[in-house]
């Protein structure tokens, strides 16, 4: 028999606050909610460890707004009650985000502040005057308001957040949050929020909490075999790029899908190799001005692309070198080859709430476990069932090796099955994608990025007041529109009757793709799947495409 469930109703909170609640649609807690409010709203301090996706935002910002709402209602001097420390600019909007999101029937009464962005101190120093009563910053911001006297924090703050607590010192903050806490009054409650509980954690542990409550919440980083499938597939280099083409361009691949690569010259390269064929995508990385960066993950999670192409340098590159880059604080880093500068508070494959992706592909292989766990983190969230397929080069086996220990170790009850994939069948497109190929030059792809760089800057910076003014147009502003400096050959956008695959004719009618995107977007993400199951009773499309022991007696796999 189920043990009985706390509901939101039954934690004693405001009904403003519950009200917004039932407007987001959240019937019921989810078990780091259900677990961890009640603690908070007892003043325990806490530190959490949750998988991506289990509502770890909603477990702290809940017990901050009640109790914010609980301190107003008695005559107390406006000022900042709570601070949200957090690793990056893009997870910084999402918190503020959902702080609004659940103040919407007692904003007047809680005001939260972002200041995670590029903009000047100056520029944001009228809106901490203010004194608003949450504030989300990355360690390195808060202390230059502090140090700049914007804010003040000694006398006022009761709560501190510290959200994606294990990416915090990767990121080279730890000099940073151990001179902000000389800022902070001596009494204060701490939430240290994270999806794994490494060596740096521990030592946060120690600096900021006081006889915490630790909630070990899921055995298991990744969801189950049940709800997310996980494939690899060992090819050639020459491999991956004909097997992106084949499942993108066949739609084998449904619904919204995140593809991770390992340079951001390789996000280019690819995005104009899937140009030549009609596939629009988007570019995420960290050179964009983080205005565009955020607004390409608003409208992915609104529908408006299928594809993005993520470039998660910090997990891709050595991990000691990251951390004495990070150490240099102020110091630029440069992306290897291309001189541009990056933004250090910059990770895709964490903290940012990508909604309803339906797969993730790692194009290249990342290069730690833990890596791998927060990219494919970003599908399979919440119930939603996902799937990960992972491109495996000869120099990237030792890699999978690891990952493969890393969740056998961890009892996931997952693991990586073998994608068998009848490469054979798909040599006809090998052709096309060499054609391909040889237009995507290495001076193509510089100046593919020189020219999205511009595009974007002019973007955020020029046009930051007319879409200000002008907010319908900034949701017709695409961030998939070809680049076009390859040369792009018209023929290779149809795909020929003749070289489609016998076992998927039928299933794929490359003349009707623009009419069935467009059918597909007007449907919710989850009846894609099953409108393609009307053709292949019982199959899921991305393994549409394999092949058993059954109709190959030699049982060949793909390419090694």
């Amino acid at each position: 028999m189920d043990a009985v469930r706390l509901e939101f109703h039954e934690m004693g909170l405001d009904d403003r606050l519950l009200k917004a609640v039932a407007d987001l649609g959240w019937s019921h807690p989810t078990l780091i909610q259900e677990k961890a409010v009640p603690l908070a709203l007892e003043g325990k301090d806490l530190l959490a460890r949750a998988r991506t996706g289990s509502g770890k935002t909603a477990a702290y910002a809940i017990p901050i707004i009640q109790r914010i709402l609980a301190s107003k209602q008695s005559v107390r001097e406006q000022d900042v009650r709570a601070l949200v420390l957090v690793p990056t600019k893009e997870l910084g909007q999402q918190v503020q985000m959902m702080i609004r999101q659940l103040t919407a029937f007692c904003s007047r009464d809680v005001r939260v502040a972002d200041v995670t962005g590029k903009a000047d101190l100056s520029a944001q120093r009228p809106v901490l005057m203010e004194k608003p009563d949450v504030v989300v910053g990355t360690p390195s911001r808060i202390l230059a308001h502090l140090a700049a006297q914007n804010l003040v924090l000694h006398s006022s703050l009761e709560m501190l957040v510290v959200d994606e607590a294990d990416l915090l010192f990767s990121f080279g903050f730890e000099d940073d949050l151990k001179s902000l806490l000389c800022h902070l009054p001596k009494i204060y409650q701490s939430f240290l929020m994270s999806a794994t509980l490494t060596e740096d954690v521990q030592a946060l542990k120690e600096l900021l909490l006081h006889n915490p409550v630790i909630l070990k919440l899921q055995g298991s980083q990744l969801p189950d075999s049940s709800q997310l499938q996980q494939y690899s597939i060992k090819c050639s280099e020459e491999d991956k790029f004909l097997l992106i083409y084949t499942l993108l361009k066949l739609r084998l691949v449904q619904g919204k899908t995140l593809v991770f690569v390992g340079a951001v010259d390789r996000s280019y390269r690819l995005k104009l190799f899937l140009e030549q064929f009609g596939i629009p995508s988007c570019v995420l990385n960290s050179e964009l001005p983080v205005q565009s960066r955020c607004h390409i993950i608003t409208q992915f999670n609104q529908g408006f692309y299928d594809y993005i192409i993520a470039t998660d340098e910090e997990s891709l590159a050595d991990p000691a070198a990251a951390l004495q880059a990070g150490k240099g604080k102020k110091k630029k880093s440069t992306e290897r080859g291309g001189g541009k500068t990056k933004d250090k508070e910059f990770g895709v494959s964490r903290g940012v709430d990508f909604q309803n992706v339906a797969n993730v592909v790692n194009f290249d292989f990342p290069l730690t476990a833990e890596s791998y766990i927060h990219r494919v983190g970003r599908t399979a969230r919440a119930d939603n069932p996902g799937t990960a397929l992972s491109f495996i080069a000869h120099t990237e086996l030792s890699l999978l090796e690891e990952v493969e220990e890393a969740l056998t170790g961890d009892n996931t009850g997952t693991g990586l099955k073998p994608y068998e994939f009848k490469m054979e069948e798909i040599e006809g497109f090998r052709y096309r994608c060499r054609d391909a190929m040889r237009s995507v030059t290495k001076q193509a792809v510089k100046e593919a990025r020189l020219k999205e760089i511009k595009l974007e800057l002019l973007n955020s910076e020029k046009l930051k007041t007319y879409f200000d003014d002008n907010p319908r147009d900034l949701q017709l502003l695409r961030h998939d529109k070809d680049l076009h400096p390859a040369v792009v050959k018209p023929h290779l956008r149809n795909v020929p009757e003749y070289l489609i695959p016998e076992t998927l004719k039928g299933v794929v009618n490359p003349l009707s793709n623009r009419r069935r995107r467009k059918k597909l977007k007007t449907q919710p993400e989850g009846v894609v799947k099953s409108s393609f199951k009307k053709n292949i009773p019982g199959k899921n499309p991305l393994r549409s495409f394999r092949y058993s022991a059954a109709r190959n007696p030699r049982g060949k796999a793909g390419p090694s």
